[in-house]
């Protein structure tokens, strides 16, 4: 795909951060989206959560350039039984960051938290007959039919991600979150908790321990994790012009995602402007299913008439077409699954009027409509902004709520009534990847409250998931993939808001940078 030519920008005097770059190459500085206000990274779905657990948790599989499973913390594993049991075997030399032995219990007792929180887990777990650690090295599962997805579960990059980590930690709830204590994993780097400072800084230092994998290649979240950097800083710096002139000045080595405005003058100052995720982001509008208005799917439907896909991934990326795909619908455009159907409800004239009086007719009172709008991440704001006016259009009683992310993130967790601190809309992203099938893609679930934030009810959608999962070949899974878009555009789980790609930047003498999101081994600094 040809990226687009990003239009010319003047850039005001910046006002620059007192961050000195290193001039030594151990050392690593990047800005990243946001600060990592949750550090676990099984009780959050945000991605900086998931870039900071990486750091620190390794993964039984990750998954290559072509996204499939590859063993990773496991040297490899055999299946029996018609599919039913499978044994994983640990390869040797892994340890706790605290020098104890990396041991299969508390491989299950990870497996186990994780479970309970992300759906992809959840549908492993409930294939799971038994999970059992035979011996030290040996993770057994004993499943009740078979689930070919076993390894694919396990090695998903996406929120929530399978993090492994010491049996004691992961016998913590995994609805309590696990604090800078219990940062303890088996990964390439360690979190030093002691130089943390909320809102400003995050440190790891490599951990010395660490045994990469002796085969295999680099890529994505498989293959050998060589880490370059005796220390990665993470220097969180909200406004982007600031962080704009840290980047020009040399003194920042790597900024997660610029905004459009300032892409231009980036590349004037001889920085790299990449693209390492061609399944871009997938923007989503989710919505609170258990408290009024939108527990009402007939409000919910009405919002399809107002929702212009275009002036969402515009104010995110500018007006240039190829930074975007619209009409897009449930499934990342470009995968197997992603298909056209029922998506004509986004083109043509968008109809105000007809919509309020869909919420007329469908009884809506005048119910305040709280919408999370996190204003040190643009993007975020951006669609929540676009949001909130589209609601107001169309008769909605909006009430708009400026924050910082990380309240963001604390505050949708809540299931109380708007008027006692709970929300209404938030509006995200996900990763193309976390989207391109019916398992993986946690806000397609419809149970309840067993579910994501939002909590949508809609059985339909989770018996088309399972005939998904249980579907003789790919045809028949593009079969029941299109009847899943048409049934979630009724039970409106979500809305989709377009698809966008999301570039990163970085300084020329960067190199090493694998696809996919933000990965810190392998990457080198001449």
């Amino acid at each position: 795909m040809r990226r687009r030519t990003f239009l010319a920008a003047s850039a005001a005097s910046l006002a620059l951060p007192s961050i000195a770059r290193s001039q030594g190459s151990r050392v690593l500085k990047f800005i990243p989206q946001s600060d990592v206000t949750v550090l676990d990274p099984i009780w959050t779905t945000a991605y900086v959560s998931r870039n900071h657990g990486f750091m620190i948790f390794d993964t039984l599989y990750g998954i290559d350039n072509q996204y499939r499973a590859q063993p990773q913390m496991v040297e490899g594993h055999t299946v029996e039984n018609d599919g039913k049991l499978w044994n994983l075997t640990l390869r040797d030399g892994l340890k706790w960051h605290d020098g104890e032995k990396v041991l299969a219990r508390d491989c299950v007792a990870s497996i186990q938290r994780w479970g309970k929180r992300d759906a992809f887990g959840q549908t492993l777990l409930a294939y799971t007959d038994a999970l059992s650690a035979p011996d030290d090295k040996t993770i057994q599962f004993r499943l009740k039919s078979p689930f070919a997805l076993l390894p694919d579960a396990l090695g998903k990059p996406g929120s929530n991600f399978c993090a492994m980590m010491p049996e004691r930690l992961a016998k913590t709830d995994a609805f309590t979150q696990l604090k800078a204590e219990g940062m303890v994993g088996s990964g390439p780097f360690k979190f030093k908790a002691d130089e943390r400072v909320v809102g400003s800084q995050v440190v790891y230092e490599r951990n010395a321990d660490y045994v990469p994998r002796a085969s295999g290649t680099p890529e994505w979240t498989s293959g050998p994790k060589i880490v370059n950097f005796d220390r990665v800083e993470w220097h969180v710096i909200p406004d982007p012009s600031t962080s704009a002139g840290a980047m020009q000045a040399g003194e920042m080595d790597w900024w997660e995602n610029p905004t459009i405005d300032m892409l231009p003058l980036l590349k004037r100052g001889k920085l790299t402007v990449a693209i390492t995720d061609t399944t871009g982001l997938m923007a989503c509008m989710r919505l609170n299913e258990i408290i009024p208005p939108f527990d009402n799917p007939a409000i919910r439907r009405a919002l399809l008439k107002a929702v212009n896909q275009t002036d969402f991934m515009e104010a995110v990326s500018g007006t240039d077409p190829e930074m975007r795909h619209v009409p897009s619908g449930i499934f990342c455009p470009g995968t197997p699954m992603a298909s056209d159907v029922g998506l004509d409800v986004f083109t043509g004239p968008r109809d105000y009027a007809g919509a309020k009086k869909d919420l007329e007719a469908a009884g809506y009172k005048g119910e305040k409509v709280a919408i999370l709008a996190p204003t040190d991440f643009p993007i975020l704001k951006a669609l929540a902004d676009v949001g909130a006016d589209m609601m107001q259009k169309m008769g909605l009683n909006v009430d708009y709520q400026a924050m910082d992310w990380g309240t963001a993130v604390q505050r949708r967790a809540k299931q109380d009534p708007v008027e006692k601190g709970g929300w209404s809309v938030f509006h995200t992203f996900w990763s193309g990847l976390d989207q391109a099938n019916p398992v993986g893609h946690v806000f397609l679930r419809g149970n309840g409250k067993d579910g994501m934030m939002g909590w949508p009810t809609a059985p339909k959608l989770e018996e088309l998931r399972t005939q998904w999962i249980q579907a003789p070949d790919l045809a028949a899974q593009k079969r029941i993939a299109v009847e899943l878009q048409k049934q979630a555009l009724l039970d409106l789980p979500y809305v989709p808001l377009g698809q966008t790609f999301s570039p990163t930047c970085f300084a020329q003498d960067i190199s090493g940078m694998l696809n996919g999101f933000v990965i810190f081994w392998n990457v080198k600094k001449a």
